[in-house]
């Protein structure tokens, strides 16, 4: 049985598509660049804002200048409507509850940065729910390099084998394979069954409910 569960936030825990969208299209309607559905944020996000920003913008403009540039807007604008219309996907709540009646520890490790991760978290869970809690930050290298990872086991006291993460894309299934961790695919999701089929995910969900069974 897993006593610790660690996972991803956007696409995982939380459904910020629309939001992500907005704040990137409005940095990009602004600068008269050309923007995008919000259909294709689904694979613009997941590596982190810098890359965000760089799969923004039109091609010959991804200069690293650039690219530095558009992040700094969008992190501007995002700062305040991060929550317009994100929510916890249908369940979550109830499962993360009952995950912590049994007494698991739930910590969150995301590629967003680390000071909208801990917003986030405690605006729509509340403060201290999670037992951890880390967004990219300075010194640590970003999903799929599990170094993030180590660094919330240790905080937690957490045994491998006993440890489990949850994500939706390749990029969170390689970092539990980096980790040496059995992982689970969150098909709700922004990038689908298809993707963490391919990547190799030890269990696929349909809903965060079946968290419980496990």
């Amino acid at each position: 049985m897993y006593q610790t569960y660690l996972f991803d936030l956007d696409g995982t825990i939380i459904n910020s598509l629309e939001d992500l969208a907005d704040a990137s299209n409005y940095v990009l309607r602004e600068a008269g660049l050309p923007e995008h559905p919000v259909e294709a944020y689904r694979y613009f996000v997941g590596n982190g804002a810098y890359k965000l920003a760089e799969r923004m913008l039109p091609e010959e403009m991804r200069s690293p200048e650039n690219t530095a540039e558009y992040k700094a807007r969008f992190d501007e604008r995002y700062n305040g409507h991060y929550l317009d219309k994100t929510k916890p996907y249908p369940g979550m709540r109830e499962t993360l509850d009952a995950l912590k009646k049994r007494g698991a520890k739930l910590a969150v490790l995301s590629n967003k940065p680390d000071q909208f991760v801990r917003k986030i978290c405690r605006e729509l869970f509340g403060e201290g729910y999670f037992d951890a809690v880390c967004g990219q930050r300075d010194g640590v290298a970003k999903k799929p390099a599990p170094d993030g990872v180590f660094a919330l086991m240790k905080e937690l006291n957490a045994k491998p084998e006993e440890t489990l993460f949850i994500g939706d894309s390749n990029v969170d299934i390689e970092t539990a394979k980096n980790a040496g961790l059995k992982s689970a695919g969150a098909i709700w999701g922004f990038r689908g069954r298809e993707e963490l089929e391919k990547a190799g995910a030890d269990y696929l969900l349909n809903s965060a409910s079946e968290l419980l069974l496990l």
